[in-house]
């Protein structure tokens, strides 16, 4: 198979160039070329979509490929121009697109057919994630048309490589040692995927020649906050002492869920609901396997420790974790 990933140096894209390698594939990718594509094998161009001439390497490329992986998660113009550059040359487009895309907020169980955001188009300039990523969906729809454009609309994504640093600082934060807030209930049930499941799972909808949205994430409860964070416990073997908070305290305390303690949300609440409760069972029927927490965080753990503890946090994100000020006062100790 040949593959054109626009991206390809970081994160999702990373990994699914990393996979299509893997199965033989032959990849091209194309992105700004700050950092070098860290596979061997890999035909590199250079373009800045965000730039007038931004599609030049590609369009002056004489290649065709079976598909296109864009993660695009900008205006969604750039995923049109993209589009229809390549409507002629690549047989199907991969668009990495969110849970986000629905209408706020979507009741537990929903599945691909929920209600979508309203005002987003293929051609406009930013405006806020989730109409820019309907927008980049419409754009992938509006040039391959619905029969050969794949929706991956992706949740919660964990991982080697994570560049927005949420199991990272549960990792750094735990093996710090120490008491540590966590935040309940401990059986509260959790929804993400693996990045390279999620590879594993668009090249196989590649072969497959899927079409349509997806929702990309485990199946509910295939991990707890438990599991999650007795896993880093072992894995960093720190022997941090888990302090087990009920959500009325931690909510009391003003600390904001998914951004100040990553990945916890209430449980009961729509944001739980929105992140956590999807129908994921047109993507398990497809092929969608998930590793076990357990790996999940023992190989997030290796690259990290690799890279010196720093991750190389996305601009356009803010920072999350929890002061460990605050943390201490919740916990009613001297200090973290």
């Amino acid at each position: 198979m040949r593959l054109l990933v626009l991206g390809g140096s970081d994160f999702a894209g990373r990994a699914v160039v990393e996979a299509a390698v893997a199965r033989g594939w032959e990849v091209t990718v194309l992105n700004r070329g700050r950092r070098p594509v860290p596979v061997p094998g890999v035909r590199a161009l250079r373009g800045d979509r965000t730039a007038p001439d931004g599609l030049a390497a590609l369009a002056a490329h004489d290649g065709e490929w079976d598909a296109v992986v864009d993660t695009w998660s900008a205006a969604p113009r750039p995923v049109q121009d993209a589009a229809r550059l390549l409507r002629g040359r690549a047989g199907r487009y991969v668009y990495v697109s969110t849970c986000s895309v629905y209408t706020w907020a979507p009741p537990a169980g929903y599945t691909e057919g929920a209600p979508l955001v309203e005002g987003a188009a293929p051609d406009a300039d930013a405006t806020d994630y989730a109409r820019d990523k309907r927008g980049g969906e419409l754009a992938a729809i509006g040039e391959f048309g619905e029969d050969r454009a794949l929706l991956v609309r992706s949740g919660l994504i964990l991982g080697p490589y994570e560049n927005i640093g949420r199991l990272p600082w549960w990792l750094g934060r735990i093996a710090r040692g120490g008491p540590v807030l966590a935040p309940g209930p401990r059986d509260l049930p959790l929804q993400y995927v693996d990045v390279r499941d999620l590879a594993e799972w668009i090249l196989g909808g590649v072969e497959q020649e899927l079409s349509g949205p997806y929702n990309l994430m485990s199946p509910r409860g295939h991990a707890t906050m438990g599991t999650l964070l007795d896993a880093c416990v072992e894995t960093t073997g720190t022997g941090a002492d888990l302090r087990w908070t009920d959500p009325e305290t931690v909510l009391g305390a003003g600390i904001e869920p998914w951004t100040q303690l990553p990945v916890w949300v209430p449980p009961g609440s729509d944001m739980h609901d929105a992140l956590h409760a999807a129908d994921v069972s047109r993507a398990v029927a497809t092929g969608l396997r998930c590793r076990p927490v357990t790996e999940t965080v023992a190989d997030t753990w290796r690259w990290l420790t690799a890279v010196g503890g720093v991750v190389p946090q996305r601009p356009d994100l803010p920072t999350v974790g929890l002061d460990p000020a605050v943390e201490a006062k919740v916990l009613g100790v001297d200090r973290i």
